[in-house]
């Protein structure tokens, strides 16, 4: 098992997010960069890049596409393409909902299963989704059980079919890392050569950072009362032509009678995950692969994440797990260190 590190912190709480360092506006070789931060998605964005071509209204451009994906894939925009389909109000998608779609299906499949953005029914049940939570039986699970599984959803042309009339999809595990994609598409149309987007943590950079070295990654320590993002930092990972895309057990859970409960379910039992992968930053081609890969992986666990990421030469991961009473890191060897 390459590159493990151990790290002696608190093994009951884990709080795992990714910053960006660099996010002033500054010159450096002629270049002038800018930076434009803000709301979507019920998070908050980051974006540095050097300047294009003049007159180009970088913000404008920047809401326009939040605003489609917005209209498009969002569950808490009731008017949303995607929470008319899931009321039965509508079946016309557009290639936006396609492309979502398509992606996560193609990873459902690779998964057998274990990412499945059409589980939302058993992640009301548990609490951790539109709903309060419920008692939990194997009898309501087995009854949610007929709804989940994307093979009960296709599409054909423009249109999406839906096996039962209730089954939902929700791309809230898949969403950011795309919009983090089309962002630089879009960063790219316009001629722009080096960039940093990053939505909730999900992140996709090219070229270079204002101080013309590596954009720079850090990855907050887990430890108990790290709560703020950046003011504690156990490693920072380097880049520049790249996406990565974290999930994590670190926020979303409850306590009932001393028992945690994750917010990662298992949507092949339908029970929270027990494991010892507390969380995982996972690089990919592109950031909502990236996003997909690391939900699937803190359902896996780490011995099955480890197993895809070495099968996989297009896929990195950092991921950190518990081990007795410490926290101890796994690093593929594409992961740049800087060490």
């Amino acid at each position: 098992m390459p590159n493990i590190i151990y790290m002696n912190f608190s093994r009951w709480f884990c709080t795992f997010f990714l910053i960006c360092t660099a996010i002033f506006m500054v010159s450096c070789s002629k270049l002038k960069y800018e930076s434009i931060d803000g709301f979507t998605q019920g998070t908050t964005f980051h974006i540095v890049y050097s300047q294009p071509k003049k007159g180009v209204d970088m913000s404008s451009v920047i809401d326009s596409i939040f605003n489609h994906v917005d209209t498009t894939l969002s569950v808490y925009n009731k008017s949303s393409m995607i929470s008319r389909i899931n009321r039965g109000e509508d079946s016309i998608i557009n290639q936006l909902f396609k492309d979502v779609f398509n992606r996560s299906y193609e990873i459902y499949k690779l998964s057998a299963g274990f990412f499945d953005v059409s589980a939302g029914p058993i992640f009301d049940l548990w609490g951790f989704g539109a709903k309060d939570r419920e008692s939990v039986t194997r009898e309501k699970l087995d009854s949610l059980f007929k709804l989940v599984g994307m093979d009960k959803f296709r599409i054909v042309g423009d249109t999406i079919y839906k096996d039962n009339w209730n089954g939902v999809l929700n791309f809230n595990a898949i969403a950011k890392g795309y919009t983090s994609d089309l962002v630089g598409y879009e960063l790219e149309r316009l001629g722009v050569e080096n960039y940093l987007v990053e939505i909730g943590g999900e992140i996709r950079t090219k070229g270079l950072n204002p101080k013309g070295t590596l954009w720079k990654i850090g990855i907050d320590k887990p430890m108990d009362g790290n709560l703020i993002q950046g003011a504690n930092i156990q490693q920072v990972i380097y880049m520049s032509n790249g996406a990565l895309a974290t999930s994590g057990n670190y926020r979303k859970f409850y306590e009932v009678e001393g028992v945690k409960y994750s917010h990662t379910i298992d949507p092949i039992s339908g029970y929270p995950v027990k494991h010892s992968l507390l969380s995982a930053t996972v690089f990919a081609p592109d950031v909502m692969t990236a996003d997909a890969f690391a939900t699937w992986f803190m359902v896996v666990g780490l011995e099955k994440a480890i197993e895809i990421v070495e099968s996989m030469p297009e896929i990195e991961a950092f991921l950190i797990y518990s081990q007795g009473e410490e926290f101890a890191v796994y690093s593929s060897k594409g992961v740049n260190l800087g060490e």
